[in-house]
């Protein structure tokens, strides 16, 4: 089956234009956002709680969301357990790297930057291996080692960028590629080094993994919620942002502080979603951009969508996850690139069509 895009006249006629026309309040217009992909994330948490390798109807789901069931049930325990944690991991996760691929796009002013772009993610990675090699535990430890390898990176970058292109984009770009390239060198370095039983656990939690996240460990997600609303709070300054550095001082956006603030929001919560899931690629390039299309580029309503998509459209990828594959499943970071790939290339050919 060949996927095929919905007509573009569709969408021009009837939604793009409708929601980007000046005649709908921004509030009417936020509202219908929130509706839209409120159902659109219900309904996918609904399919991920009930689908998998023991079906789960949805008239029994609904009992045990009511407390109707019997809580000393099997079907209570797969759901309350092992379905409903792993099914919000997947919607706080890739809510965090839908909207870190945002606010990297509009900081960098480039519509292939994302969390990796700047080794955030690679960062993490490298303190939260040394963290599993040291034996440590998922939290506070390989937590902790993550955000800590995240903001050396950050900084890093940072330091790389100042001087007489302080400020220049493409020079946090280019610092951000050469210490991603870096954070690349040293994984491989320290996965030769890693005895053999270690090999297979971090290549698999290196692919995104989401099965080993418990009920118990939910509180741990709840650090990604301020830096949710610091980053609503910013949608104006985003937008000027948009207009350059200089244009956006001129209309009287510190520029240097709500980067600044940006940054280090969006670092702190993409090290604490990749010390619980790995490294998840895609999901913060491909979902800002289809939600530009369709919605347009206010950051007053991307940034809501964002959340909301980038939580639906992981869920739904860690469904396929465990449902592809004949027995067990596969890393969920697969999925995202399987899908990801080629319609973040599609976009490219649309754009330079």
């Amino acid at each position: 089956m060949v996927w095929k895009p919905l007509p573009e006249s569709f969408i021009r006629k009837y939604l793009e234009s409708w929601l980007q026309s000046d005649f709908i309040s921004i509030n009417r217009k936020l509202l219908l956002v929130l509706l839209a992909l409120g159902i659109l994330l219900l309904l996918s948490i609904c399919l991920g709680v009930a689908l998998g390798s023991s079906e789960i109807s949805f008239r029994e789901m609904f009992r045990v969301f009511s407390g109707e069931a019997d809580p000393e049930s099997v079907t209570t325990a797969i759901i309350r357990q092992i379905r409903l944690p792993r099914v919000v991991l997947a919607a706080v996760i890739g809510a965090t790297l839908a909207l870190g691929g945002l606010v990297f796009q509009v900081l960098l002013r480039n519509p292939l930057a994302e969390p990796y772009i700047l080794g955030v993610s690679g960062g993490s990675a490298i303190g939260a291996i040394l963290a599993m090699l040291a034996g440590l535990a998922p939290f506070p430890g390989v937590a902790l080692a993550a955000f800590s390898g995240s903001m050396l990176v950050l900084l890093l970058v940072l330091m790389l960028a100042t001087g007489r292109s302080k400020g220049r984009n493409d020079s946090l770009l280019l610092g951000g590629v050469m210490m991603n390239a870096l954070c690349g060198a040293v994984i491989m370095f320290l996965i030769s080094m890693s005895r053999n039983t270690q090999v297979h656990h971090i290549l698999f939690w290196l692919m995104g993994d989401l099965s080993t996240f418990s009920r118990e460990q939910l509180p741990l997600l709840l650090p990604v919620f301020p830096c949710f609303i610091v980053i609503l709070i910013m949608a104006r300054p985003m937008n000027l942002l948009l207009l350059g550095q200089d244009n956006a001082a001129v209309l009287g956006v510190n520029v240097k502080l709500v980067t600044n603030l940006l940054l280090i929001a969006t670092t702190f919560m993409v090290s604490v979603a990749v010390s619980h899931s790995g490294l998840i690629g895609f999901a913060g390039l491909v979902v800002p951009h289809i939600l530009r299309l369709l919605i347009g580029g206010d950051h007053r309503l991307l940034i809501p969508a964002s959340i909301l998509g980038g939580g639906s459209y992981l869920i739904i990828c860690d469904l396929l996850a465990r449902s592809l594959p004949a027995s067990g499943e596969m890393p969920v970071g697969i999925v995202t690139a399987l899908i990801g790939a080629p319609t973040f290339i599609f976009l490219l050919w649309r754009a330079n069509r």
